[in-house]
């Protein structure tokens, strides 16, 4: 191979760079580089690790960010702010553990169950904003979109994309099962989706029900006891009791109103 060097300006530089997807260096960054380059007299060797190095820093911040983006967890409530105190049964540990992620990097999966109102969503949404910071791909979705979604599909090829959508995460995150009731369809679309990822990738399901009760969830399928077999195997299962924390704070809102118009 034959090396050429010709001198060029900085914006020369800038857009040569860009030819080449370096694009941590663009724009006045480029500048102060050279410049902390020239007055630290670096080698041709040291200014292409510290290039280098710029450049893996630059491309993991935008693998964040686009994963943080793609997971769709939206806005919520960081688990610093979670009241432990409040539900009248909680295995802190259990979901200390969950929310730390770790279970990701394994290929397990976790069931979140207690009635509504009790922070289920909030700590899923921990679970896959911290799955993400490790290195993971999460994505966060309510089980009626997700099944809907998979349901409207018009063609065996829009089905498998869809399928494949799903499937890809390093963690998929299934909010609210067991709140409406689908068919056999939709549970042979669920049962392909964990299917897919047994053993491989991680799933996370928030549920008001036990799992006896998953049949009035899919009447009349026959895939439900084959879910459930897959989900909990290589599963951390925890129940959340008490009251609703959306019911507590309606309460005190109504309370501090009265207490102003005194």
């Amino acid at each position: 191979m034959t090396f050429q060097s010709k001198q060029i300006n900085n914006s020369q530089l800038a857009a040569l760079l860009k030819t080449i997807d370096i694009k941590s260096l663009q724009d006045k960054r480029l500048t102060e580089f050279m410049n902390v380059a020239k007055n630290n007299n670096w080698s041709a060797k040291a200014t292409i690790t510290a290039l280098a190095q710029a450049e893996i820093i630059e491309r993991e911040g935008r693998s964040l960010a686009r994963r943080l983006r793609d997971s769709k967890t939206g806005n919520f409530v960081t688990m610093a702010d979670f009241d432990w105190n409040w539900p009248k049964k909680i295995d802190r540990p259990v979901v200390e553990y969950l929310t730390s992620a770790d279970f990701v990097s394994k290929g397990e999966n976790a069931i979140i169950v207690g009635t509504q109102g009790l922070g289920k969503t909030m700590i899923t949404k921990n679970i896959a904003q911290n799955a993400i910071y490790k290195g993971h791909s999460a994505l966060f979705v309510e089980a009626a979109s997700m099944l809907v979604d998979l349901g409207s599909q018009d063609s065996a090829r829009g089905l498998e994309r869809r399928l494949k959508y799903y499937s890809k995460p390093s963690l998929l995150c299934i909010d609210e099962i067991g709140y409406l009731s689908y068919d056999q369809r939709a549970a042979d679309f669920l049962y392909q989706i964990v299917s897919r990822r047994y053993e491989k990738k991680s799933i996370v399901i928030t549920t008001n029900l036990a799992f006896k009760n998953w049949p009035t969830v899919f009447p009349g399928a026959t895939s439900v006891a084959s879910l459930i077999d897959r989900l909990v195997h290589h599963c951390e299962i925890t129940l959340i009791e008490g009251e609703s924390y959306r019911k507590r704070a309606a309460q005190r809102n109504k309370e501090t109103k009265k207490w102003n118009k005194k």
